[in-house]
């Protein structure tokens, strides 16, 4: 045995151990973030986001528009509930027709595109023939069906001027003619023109800005010049100032924007100044469902277009934020879905449709607010109008038809397992190998199991 120099054995030492590195601890709130990063960037995100945005918007909707409907209908020696029916009745129609559009392929609904936009025109143009068109409100925009039941053509010219015009740019593009401006403008601005002048024939002017709203979005869509973009803006804002400026009407709704009292100068603000009483009423939590004060005759269009007023009295901030997290969830998948497709149909439909969508709500919800001048515009999928419904539901059908077609959304549903252990058609789910495809920031190198969706 091998001594020291001083003769005594030598000490054994422990051998150290190698040290392993442990990861650090992630922050909780760091790792709720990266969860919900993780589920934000799966392929069907935009999918649900459509699917159930739109069905709780239109849910809540329905509860609104009977709590805030039912002193009209009274007042009117109506039902409490009749125009909850109507607005249901609708909603099962909007529901068919939104089944029918998210199964329809692409093809088809560019084959609509022509049907849909000559109806509209059609239409638009019968409501000013001397008895067919009605006047509502100060506006020639109806149609009578026959009973209580009335039609507003223009809410369809807004879906037609989508599908037009989106099927009109992906062909120029594909025959790479987009580069010039003059197939650019031509012939979307004069068609769209023809929808306003038809539009501003019957005098409504909230409509006319929704539908210049999205023929700036699609041009922008397809990659307008910004000298080009600027001055088909100036022209349109030059031509609404003409049309504001000769209208003592628009001119008040103008000047009741802030206004804090019920007589603001010569213009009367009743209506814009009771809105801002019902939200300011509601607190945090609001009065309570069907609680509303404002809703017994103080406040004019409680069930169409200040309902959000109402839903601000009877459910609160809390109320009125959760429906403005809605529409921010409904306008970011829309977005979603028209930056992540290959076909410019796909991109200029989705994106002309988030654009109408978008713009509606912030129109309508900034009136409401008195923030911008009260349009006369419903808000989508919420307010009561069974002819905003019909093509606005139409239209979210579209969404979801486009959602499913992006391919990693397509991989991922046909991933799903089959439920109460049904198998597939063709006997045993096949073997899965690796696969792979695109997400919004990062590619997955292998399958997802069933319940990562």
């Amino acid at each position: 045995m091998p001594t020291s120099r001083t003769g005594r054995p030598p000490v054994q030492r422990a051998s150290r151990r190698p040290t392993v590195s442990r990861p650090a601890r992630e922050n909780p709130v760091q790792r709720l973030y990266t969860r919900a990063r993780k589920a934000w960037d799966r392929p069907l995100t935009a999918y649900y986001l459509i699917l159930g945005g739109s069905a709780l918007i239109t849910v809540l909707g329905l509860v609104m528009v009977y709590s805030a409907s039912q002193i009209t209908a009274l007042q009117m020696s109506l039902p409490g509930s009749f125009f909850f029916r109507k607005q249901f009745l609708a909603a099962v129609i909007g529901a068919v027709l939104l089944l029918v559009a998210s199964r329809m392929p692409v093809k088809l609904h560019r084959a609509l595109a022509y049907p849909i936009l000559a109806g509209a025109v059609f239409l638009m143009a019968l409501v000013q023939v001397p008895g067919i068109g009605m006047s509502v409100n100060g506006n020639q925009n109806w149609i009578s069906l026959g009973g209580s039941f009335q039609i507003q053509p223009s809410e369809f010219g807004k879906l037609a001027l989508v599908l037009w015009a989106a099927d009109l740019l992906a062909r120029k593009q594909d025959k790479k003619l987009l580069t010039q401006w003059k197939h650019m403008l031509v012939p979307l601005v004069p068609v769209a023109f023809l929808l306003l002048g038809l539009i501003m024939l019957g005098g409504d002017m909230g409509t006319a800005i929704i539908l210049t709203a999205i023929l700036f979005g699609l041009l922008w869509l397809a990659g307008a010049p910004t000298r080009l973009f600027v001055g088909v803006l100036s022209i349109a804002g030059l031509i609404g100032m003409i049309l504001i400026k000769t209208s003592p009407n628009r001119m008040a709704r103008l000047a009741c924007i802030g206004a804090t009292e019920p007589k603001a100068g010569a213009a009367d603000c009743w209506q814009a100044v009771h809105g801002i009483y019902a939200l300011a009423s509601g607190g945090i939590f609001g009065s309570g469902l069907g609680a509303s004060v404002e809703k017994w005759g103080q406040l004019p269009e409680a069930h169409t277009d200040f309902i959000f007023a109402v839903t601000g009295e009877e459910l609160g901030l809390a109320g009125t934020l959760s429906v403005l997290a809605l529409f921010a969830a409904l306008g970011y998948a829309g977005i979603r879905v028209a930056g992540r497709t290959e076909d410019p149909f796909v991109r200029y439909a989705a994106g002309g449709v988030t654009t109408w969508i978008t713009a509606q709500a912030v129109i309508n919800i900034g009136a409401v607010l008195g923030l911008l001048p009260i349009a006369g515009v419903p808000l989508p999928l919420f307010s009561y109008g069974g002819s905003a419904l019909l093509p606005t539901m139409f239209a979210i059908g579209l969404l979801i038809a486009f959602a499913r077609d992006d391919p990693a959304a397509r991989m991922a549903l046909s991933m799903r397992q089959p439920r109460f252990g049904r198998k597939r058609a063709g006997g045993a789910v096949p073997a899965r190998g690796p696969r792979r495809w695109n997400t919004m920031r990062r590619r997955a190198p292998s399958a997802r199991t069933s319940g990562e969706r």
